[in-house]
């Protein structure tokens, strides 16, 4: 067994460890956590927000950055080798990444906070409205990019197609089919930012948006490159 071969694949290993955990957390709080404080008594979603939610928010931003940190190692090591879906798959795991560290949790820190001032008799924090709006769209918009990116994770080892060949080799994705697909994925970050839930509100809405952005990042590459 030779020890760069070894060590590859130890930080594959590692960052679907960390992959798992991650995309396991947010699916959990999309697609159960959120339908539950929806049906939950005042007493026992607060009770939630103050023991629950914090751990859980802590396993789900440092996988984050586990699967983030290790996916970058794993990418060092493919070299030449990294084709445009593998690439496809870094940019929307890079954004949701940042979407955690930079919007869910400074957001989630101020509900929380808003949280524990009710429990102690205070009055709830005036922006605890405005950031529990900017946490779950930023959420809603993570889960929407987890499907293309699982699907072009695993596509760039065993979907054949223009976006396996490598970057680095002629034969591989046009620069028109690249640029609409970043400016396709640009823009539904910009409404994470300041846009609208719009159908993502659902669960089966995020999924049908999901699915649908891979078939039509899918089709980009194949068609216009």
């Amino acid at each position: 067994m030779e020890f760069d071969n070894f060590i590859a694949y130890f930080f594959r290993w590692m960052h679907l460890f960390a992959g798992v955990a991650w995309v396991g957390l947010l699916y959990y709080f999309n697609f159960v956590q959120t339908d539950y404080f929806k049906v939950a008594s005042s007493d026992a979603k607060a009770s939630a927000i103050s023991q629950l939610v914090p751990r859980a928010l802590k396993w789900f931003r440092f996988a984050a950055l586990g699967t983030f940190l290790t996916g970058l190692a794993l990418a060092g090591f493919l070299g030449n080798a990294v084709n445009f879906y593998l690439t496809l798959g870094m940019l929307l795991g890079t954004l949701m990444f940042l979407n955690v560290w930079i919007i869910i949790w400074p957001n989630q820190k101020i509900i929380i906070a808003s949280n524990e001032q009710v429990l102690n008799g205070g009055a709830p924090l005036p922006e605890a409205a405005t950031a529990q709006a900017n946490a779950a769209l930023s959420s809603r918009t993570n889960t929407l990019f987890s499907l293309p990116m699982l699907f072009f994770m695993g596509a760039s080892s065993h979907l054949d197609g223009i976006g396996r060949v490598p970057m680095a080799m002629d034969g591989s994705v046009g620069p028109v089919a690249a640029g609409t697909c970043i400016v396709l994925i640009a823009l539904l970050e910009l409404n994470s930012i300041r846009g609208k839930m719009g159908p993502m509100a659902s669960v089966v809405g995020v999924v049908h948006c999901g699915i649908a952005l891979a078939i039509a990042l899918l089709l980009i590459i194949q068609f216009l490159s």
